[in-house]
C-alpha cells in the first residue's frame, strides 16, 4: 500500500500566500506533494517569489514540479513584477515566426530565473470564435488546426530548449464551449469525428513534443453518452481509453483546477479525487482549497495500488527531465525583463504596446488566479 508521502506525489497544490506561514509549511513537509503551483495571490517582488520557490523546494524529499500559467497577455502571472508578453492571439496576427520563437526563449528564461521547471502553456485550442465568451479570449494560437499546430510548436520547441517543461491544454479541447468552466460545465456536443479534425488535431500533432497534458472540465457526449455533465478530466473514456489506449500518450497527465465550478457544481469531493486518478491523470490539481490536500490524499487510500503506481512511474519519469533553477541574479532578470518589454512593441507597435491587459476578473476568474 502507497504510503501517505507517495500519494502526496499525486497531489498539484496551490500555495496560500506570499510567503509560506508555519502551518502550511508544516502540512506540506508532511505530505510532500508532488508539485507546487503559483498565482497572483502568491507573487509581491521578484525577491520574494524566489524565496517562496527555493522555501518550497527546501521542504521537498524530491524535486517538486513548481509551476505557473505564463502563457502572455492576460494569463501571465509574473506581468504583476514584469512586463506583459503579447498574448498568443496577437503574436499569430502578427505573423512572425521569429516573435513567436522569442516569446517561448524568453518565457523559459525568465521562469528558470525563478525557480520555475513546468510552465501551464502552450494552449492548444483552437479559435473558432476570438469574441466567445469561453475564458479563451486572446489565448489561442490559431483558428485553424494548421495555424495551432506551427504557431504552438515554435513557443513550445523554444521554451523547452531553456530548460523549462511544457504542458499542452486543454484536452481534448474547450474551443466549442459556450461557457466558462470556471463558472459551470460546458457540454460539447460534437461527434468523435467532428473533434478529430479539429479540436484534436494539436493534441495528436504535438504529443510527441510535450512534456505533459493538461485535461478539462467540459462534458463530451461523444464519450460519455451515459454519463450525463460528466467532466473530461474525470473520464475513464476520455482519459484511460481514449489518450492513453488510442492515442498511446504514457507521458504525464494532470487534470486543470478541481476547484473550477464545473467540477464542484457536479460531483463530490471523494468522487473527484478518485475518479481524476483512476481514469488516467497523474496529478490532481487542487488550486485554492489547500486545506484540503490532506484530506485529497486520504481519499487517495482507496485506490488500487496498480493505478497508484502507474502515476507514480510517470511522476518520476517526467521528473528526471526537471533542470535546476538559475542562480538568482536581479540584474539578469531586469535584462530578460527588458527584452519582453522589446517583443512587446515588435509585436503591438509602441503606441498598442503600452496599452496593458486589465486585470479585473470581468471576463473570467483566469486572469486572477
Amino acid at each position: 500500500m502507497a504510503t501517505q508521502k507517495q500519494l502526496g506525489q499525486l497531489l498539484l497544490t496551490g500555495v496560500p500566500g506570499k510567503e509560506l506561514d508555519p502551518e502550511t509549511a508544516a502540512r506540506f513537509r508532511t505530505l510532500q506533494p508532488g508539485g507546487f503551483i503559483l498565482f497572483g495571490r502568491n507573487i509581491d517582488s521578484p525577491e520574494q517569489l524566489r524565496k517562496l520557490i527555493d522555501d518550497l523546494r527546501d521542504l521537498s524529499d524530491t524535486e517538486p514540479f513548481i509551476t505557473i500559467d505564463q502563457e502572455g497577455g492576460r494569463v501571465s502571472r509574473l506581468r504583476l513584477i514584469g512586463n506583459e508578453p503579447p498574448n498568443a492571439q496577437e503574436l499569430r496576427k502578427k505573423g512572425d515566426d521569429e516573435l513567436i520563437t522569442r516569446h517561448g526563449r524568453l518565457t523559459g528564461q525568465i521562469l528558470r530565473q525563478f525557480g520555475f521547471n513546468l510552465d501551464l502553456c502552450p494552449v492548444l485550442d483552437l479559435s473558432f470564435d476570438d469574441e466567445a465568451d469561453n475564458s479563451l479570449k486572446g489565448r489561442c494560437y490559431g483558428q485553424t488546426t494548421e495555424e495551432v499546430i506551427r504557431n504552438a510548436s515554435l513557443f513550445n520547441d523554444a521554451m523547452r530548449a531553456e530548460g523549462i517543461l511544457s504542458c499542452g491544454k486543454h484536452f481534448p479541447g474547450y474551443a466549442s464551449a459556450e461557457v466558462d468552466p470556471h463558472h459551470e460545465l460546458p457540454v460539447i456536443s460534437k461527434t468523435l469525428a467532428e473533434m478529430e479534425e479539429t479540436e484534436l488535431a494539436p493534441f495528436r500533432a504535438l504529443l510527441p513534443q510535450l512534456d505533459s497534458l493538461m485535461a478539462c472540465h467540459s462534458h463530451y457526449p461523444c464519450w460519455d453518452a451515459d454519463r450525463p455533465r460528466w467532466p473530461a478530466s474525470l473520464s475513464q473514456n476520455v482519459i484511460g481509453t481514449y489518450l492513453r489506449q488510442e492515442l498511446a500518450y504514457d507521458g504525464l497527465v494532470m487534470t486543470d483546477d478541481l476547484d473550477m465550478g464545473a467540477v464542484l457544481n457536479e460531483v463530490t469531493f471523494d468522487e473527484t479525487i478518485t475518479s481524476c486518478i483512476e481514469a488516467g491523470n497523474d496529478l490532481a490539481m487542487i488550486c485554492h482549497r489547500v486545506e484540503l490536500v490532506e484530506e485529497a490524499a486520504k481519499v487517495m487510500e482507496k485506490l488500487a495500488e496498480p493505478v497508484v503506481d502507474e502515476a507514480l512511474r510517470r511522476i518520476a519519469e517526467t521528473k528526471e527531465k526537471l533542470k535546476p533553477a538559475y542562480d538568482w541574479d536581479r540584474a539578469r532578470f531586469d535584462e530578460i525583463d527588458g527584452e519582453i518589454w522589446d517583443l512587446r512593441v515588435d509585436t503591438l507597435g509602441a503606441e498598442r504596446a503600452s496599452i496593458l491587459s486589465v486585470e479585473d476578473g470581468k471576463r473570467s476568474p483566469v486572469e486572477l488566479y
